[in-house]
């Protein structure tokens, strides 16, 4: 037996691998229990693993992102441990897969998990207003709005203003921003807010243009950075902020956050970071 490899099993962890956004069941890695607990002297426990997934993602019928934290079970009687990288990778070929809606992913997620564990996984959504709760900075949440859509690279014609003499104060956020990062290739999530006065920013056409960076590749920083510079160019506003929270990758997180005057970031932490 290979004593960097204890199980007998072909383990990915640590080797380069491509980074797939369409749904590919083979990507999880079961593990014999039996394997894991042969040098116990006592066994006679009960109990389960629980998981959870901060950045599970996928697309609706209409290709709109959905973004939800989920909770996995799997009870500590099961055949097999699922090997945690390729739970990831697993989870991360959903990201544009689409669904006719949530049932149907939970239906996949369950049957495909199962089989992997040897025994049934239960599953549970938290609601998504649950890190709404965190947005205290009167933001109006543009996620629940409709979208249909195919573009996935930045396009900031999407950008579209009301009347340009009604002038506006608002604070617009969503939590469907995905870009990958361009060193790896692997998928970084956050939430972003946009607060500016000015022209009135169209709640739809900024979630359409928030969506359109889900496959592009480039830094936290670069992301912002490039919404600041679009935003400002395209929808003209007297006065702009733009303020992301990236969730965490191997205990740290990135927070980007430009103005166009002198100004604190907001005082925000949603549910997922």
């Amino acid at each position: 037996m290979n004593p960097e490899n204890p199980f007998g099993v072909a383990l990915q962890l640590g080797r380069q691998q491509a980074y797939v956004d369409s749904y590919d069941a083979s990507l999880l890695q079961p593990i014999a229990r039996d394997l894991c607990r042969q040098s116990l002297a006592q066994q006679d426990f009960v109990g389960c693993d629980i998981w959870t997934a901060y950045e599970l993602s996928w697309l609706d019928a209409t290709g709109k992102p959905q973004v939800a934290v989920a909770e996995f079970v799997v009870p500590a009687s099961s055949s097999h441990l699922i090997e945690s990288k390729s739970f990831k990778y697993y989870l991360n070929s959903l990201n544009q897969t689409r669904f006719a809606d949530r049932a149907a992913l939970q239906a996949l997620l369950l049957h495909d998990l199962s089989v992997a564990a040897g025994a049934p996984v239960t599953l549970s959504f938290l609601p998504n207003d649950f890190y709404r709760q965190a947005d205290d900075i009167g933001a109006q949440l543009v996620d629940d709005l409709p979208l249909d859509t195919n573009i996935y690279a930045p396009d900031a014609s999407l950008l579209l203003t009301g009347d340009a003499a009604v002038m506006d104060e608002q604070v617009l956020c969503s939590h469907l921003l995905k870009s990958n990062c361009p060193v790896t290739g692997q998928p970084d999530w956050a939430s972003v807010w946009v607060g500016y006065t000015g022209a009135q920013i169209l709640p739809a056409s900024l979630l359409a243009y928030i969506v359109s960076f889900r496959q592009h590749q480039d830094f936290h920083e670069n992301c912002v950075e490039q919404m600041y510079v679009d935003i400002w160019q395209r929808c003209a506003p007297q006065t702009l902020w733009v303020y992301a929270r990236y969730t965490r990758r191997g205990g740290l997180d990135i927070n980007p956050f430009r103005s166009s005057y002198e100004r604190a970031a907001p005082v925000v932490r949603g549910f997922r970071q």
